[in-house]
């Protein structure tokens, strides 16, 4: 249930992305570079996930009687734990910033950016 939460974060985001001005305008590398950590924080977080949650599940399906608890079960528990407050920051950033009106309207800062890229 977690992995799917998660998919629909990312889903979420990028669909909040792609409804700004600087998109559909054909600005995304503006987008990219903004929220570039935001991205590979979820991808690496959902990988996390997933393989922490695949491999709890077999270690428990095979013996349901005991709680296995190994080394490298442990670290990555930890990694993902780590990863997980990394993302909930950065996506928190992330929507705190994608409230920014001068991301859905035409501004100054916008068409500098726009003569730039096409010279």
């Amino acid at each position: 249930m977690q992995d799917i939460s998660i998919l629909f974060n990312v889903i979420i985001i990028l669909l909040m992305l792609f409804n700004t001005f600087v998109f559909q305008i054909g600005l995304v590398a503006i987008l990219l570079e903004r929220f570039r950590a935001l991205l590979i924080l979820s991808a690496l977080y959902l990988t996390f996930s997933i393989i922490l949650h695949s491999w709890l599940m077999n270690l428990r399906w095979l013996n349901t009687n005991r709680f296995i608890w190994t080394d490298g079960l442990q670290v990555l528990f930890i990694v993902q734990r780590v990863g997980s407050v990394l993302y909930y920051y950065f996506y928190k950033r992330t929507t705190e910033y994608l409230g920014d009106p001068r991301l859905y309207e035409d501004s100054p800062w916008l068409r500098e950016f726009f003569v730039r890229a096409r010279q």
